[in-house]
């Protein structure tokens, strides 16, 4: 009997130490011409190359082998131009996948295939290309924070639905890689296939779920030797025209750029921006902003959204700082007015360097530089005009160190700076980080240590620093962290941030399920603690408990409920818009609740509700969210959602009261209604339209002068209108066609218009009115961009 027992645990431990090694595949060398069809007709594929087969379930069941009649086969071949890849998707029911037509990067309703490539094998961050059953590309870099789909590369890939299942081909060219210079390759790889019908994922090595990074869980690619990579430098000329009118007149303007992606080695890579044209990106969601702070944007231009992860490192780089709003307002006297004030600085040009070299040390430069930019003041006696600098020329620059090591770990130190001409604002940060994981990646320790120094008038300085703890696999985890930032920490100029001068600390512990149960795919549930202190004073900023559950369904449908209280007394320090003040805050709780549909449907809707209830006289928020969706067919799809918030007795600053600070008593109204729409012409050309409607109101029926203590007291004699409407309406119907890989024409139509007013309209109809009959600006724009392979045209001249 005890043999026997010996016998069951020996092969029970010799099976999960086998399942969890790595799985290891060889790439074969051809000299054959790969034809990327979806047909894998060529002889090269059929000769004696190793298989990647028994995938096994990423989730919902992790580990669960995948079964015959779904069986995956997946083949590599390389030459001194690329990867290429075959796999074969079987499926017993070929009628029932799932292939939803999408813009590139959108995953829709599809089953899908891809490969992850880490060319250095470190475990810490993969190339990631995925295909659709529609032949839609999609592409990323992942690393254990996330998956960045802002990064784009250029590749091929082509899918063919069969009597067994689907079949994809792709090529991958090894500019679109990164990898040492050595002779002999050894990467990290992994596969995945996506059953969307059954809500299933599977990978080729396993993934295990109760380990937090993913990255780490590769396999390993072998076999690619001697390979003589050709030069990697490619050329983005484009052009655009743009012709405008609104009630002022009309304009046209003609523009021609240049971008420029060089290769200095195979793992080091330059980007260049000459002239640069962001007249097609998308537009910004103007709000009725009565926060202390600017709005944040997101940045939607290309050039500083594609692979820039090694520049996020830190959270130190706003890009939107460079070409956005000038930083001073020129100085007037009483007969000046101010008839020109830009709202953009013009960006002259930037490039980006990064890379990673083959011991691991990923380097990062970014550089960019903005135009002298000049106001326009007039003389109301005289009539005379003179130009007063808002703007001097300006040099941005980004450089990070990031040293990977041990698969999972990293040192890295970042540097920003922005230097302004003459005798401006100057300001400069460096940042030392560090991340450190466990063998097993079960435990991490990661912290920061920050500094500011900002030159101008008078000179200041200040630190930021974190240290956090985590356990980060099994069901159960936790997260403990503290910080600590200093009243003049400040990363503005090329970074973004609103709350200093404070230290606090908190937890996080939570429970999650690693298989499906009879009633759950997934649940979450989580408890958090967070305490901030203000650094001068000792009082209380932030104070929280919360508790938040999580789920889908078997049936994939999700749901979310939470719960938070805020149990002491707290001080808003920024909201009097006066450093060493402060606007008292009553304790709240808000509870949450939040249903969404399977995606997989065709018509599929969710919604959410919020409230928060204020420890004093009638105050409360409401918050709502709705959205529905309807797939037509695999082309067509339209989507609406709203956004709405109801603030009874809100209080916040509206001004100042010779030294007084004055603070309303407000109701306030947020309403944004969203409507996206989709149809796919086929996998390269689409229609896409975008609208977006915005209105909200501030309605003061009562004034206070805040006191010393961060109380209130009646002002009965304050009457100057603080009120506030303000309506956005936005517009888009484009039309994207790739009529090349990495060449497109696009046709825009832009429609917005904005009005804001000191009166009061509550009704939805007359404000909907009012911004249709407001002087409504119409842009009409086509755009050409043609990518330019050095190596395919360099035999032609």
């Amino acid at each position: 009997m005890k043999f026997h027992h010996f016998l069951l645990t020996f092969f029970i431990f010799f099976s999960l130490t086998s399942h969890c090694q790595k799985k290891v595949l060889f790439a074969k060398s051809t000299t054959n011409e790969i034809t990327i069809d979806g047909k894998i007709n060529e002889d090269a594929w059929s000769t004696d190359i190793e298989t990647a087969s028994n995938f096994v379930m990423f989730e919902p069941d992790n580990g669960k082998l995948i079964s015959i009649d779904k069986r995956t086969d997946v083949k590599v071949l390389y030459d001194n131009d690329a990867i290429y890849i075959s796999a074969l998707l079987y499926d017993n029911e070929p009628d029932k996948i799932q292939k939803e037509i999408t813009n590139r990067d959108v995953f829709g309703v599809s089953d899908h295939f891809s490969v992850s490539i880490n060319g250095f094998n470190d475990g810490q961050q993969d190339y990631s290309f995925y295909v659709s059953a529609a032949g839609v590309q999609m592409d990323c870099l992942a690393t254990k924070d996330g998956e960045d789909y802002t990064w784009d590369s250029i590749w091929d890939s082509k899918v063919s639905i069969t009597d067994f299942g689907w079949v994809v081909e792709m090529r991958i060219p090894y500019a679109a890689l990164r990898f040492s210079n050595v002779q002999k390759q050894t990467w990290g790889l992994n596969f995945m296939r996506e059953i969307k019908r059954d809500v299933q994922k599977y990978t080729w090595n396993l993934v295990d779920t109760k380990i937090g990074s993913i990255t780490a869980q590769s396999g390993i690619l072998e076999g690619i030797e001697n390979i003589n990579t050709p030069t990697r430098l490619f050329f983005i000329p484009y052009t655009s025209f743009y012709y405008q009118k609104n009630e002022l007149g009309s304009d046209k303007t003609f523009k021609a750029g240049l971008d420029i992606k060089y290769g200095i080695n195979d793992a080091f890579t330059l980007d260049a921006i000459l002239v640069p044209d962001f007249g097609q990106t998308k537009f910004d969601n103007a709000i009725l902003n009565l926060e202390p702070f600017e709005q944040q944007f997101d940045e939607n231009r290309p050039f500083f959204t594609e692979g820039t992860n090694l520049f996020n490192i830190g959270n130190l780089f706003y890009s939107r700082r460079i070409g956005g709003l000038p930083t001073s307002v020129p100085e007037t006297t009483a007969n000046e007015e101010i008839t020109n004030y830009p709202g953009t600085v013009d960006l002259l040009n930037a490039i980006k360097v990064s890379g990673r070299t083959e011991a691991g040390l990923g380097v990062g430069f970014l550089n960019a530089i903005t135009k002298k930019t000049y106001a326009t003041i007039r003389d109301t006696e005289t009539d005379e005009y003179r130009k007063e600098v808002i703007e001097p020329l300006t040099n941005y620059n980004v450089l990070v160190f990031d040293k990977r090591f041990n698969q999972n770990s990293s040192v890295s130190f970042v540097n920003t700076n922005t230097t302004r001409n003459g005798g401006f604002r100057d300001a400069n940060v460096s940042a030392a980080l560090f991340d450190l994981s466990t063998k097993a990646n079960s435990y991490n320790l990661y912290g920061d240590l920050k500094y500011s120094a900002v030159n101008d008038i008078e000179d200041y300085n200040g630190i930021k620093t974190s240290l956090n703890f985590a356990k980060t696999s099994g069901k159960y985890r936790y997260n403990l962290s503290g910080k600590y930032i200093s009243k003049n920490y400040d990363i503005n100029d090329l970074g973004i941030i609103f709350y200093t001068n404070y230290h606090g600390a908190s937890a996080n512990g939570s429970y999650r399920i690693v298989n499906p149960t009879k009633i759950f795919n997934t649940f979450k549930i989580s408890q958090e603690l967070n305490l901030e202190v203000q650094n001068t004073t000792g009082k209380t900023q932030e104070a929280w408990y919360k508790t938040y559950i999580t789920a889908t369904t078997i049936k994939n449908d999700y749901v979310g409920f939470a719960f938070s209280l805020n149990p002491l007394d707290r001080f808003d320090f920024f909201e009097p818009r006066v450093y060493g003040r402060y606007l008292y805050i009553p304790k709240s709780v808000i509870a949450y609740v939040g249903f969404a549909t399977n995606q997989n449907k065709s018509f599929t809707y969710e919604a959410e509700a919020e409230i928060t209830k204020f420890d004093e006289d009638q105050r409360v928020t409401y918050w709502l969210s709705g959205a529905v969706k309807y797939r037509f067919n695999t082309k067509l799809s339209l989507a609406y959602d709203v956004q709405y918030t109801y603030k009874v007795n809100d209080r916040g600053w509206v001004g100042f009261d010779n030294s007084s600070i004055i603070i309303g008593n407000r109701d306030r109204e947020i309403l944004q209604n969203n409507i996206t729409g989709k149809y796919a012409i086929n996998t390269k050309m689409t229609l896409n339209l975008t609208g977006r409607y915005y209105w909200s109101y501030s309605d003061n029926d009562a004034f206070f002068t805040l006191q010393d203590n961060g109380y209130l007291t009646a002002n009965n004699e304050y009457s100057l209108n603080k009120n506030r409407n303000f309506n956005s309406w936005n517009f888009d119907l484009s039309y994207s066609w790739w009529f090349a890989p990495g060449s497109e024409i696009s046709v825009l139509y832009r429609n917005y218009a904005q009005i804001g007013s000191s009166t009061v309209e509550r009704n939805f109809s007359s404000n909907l009115k009012n911004v249709f009959n407001a002087d409504m600006t119409n842009i009409l724009s086509f755009s050409l961009r043609y990518f330019i392979d050095y190596n395919r045209v360099k035999n032609k001249f």
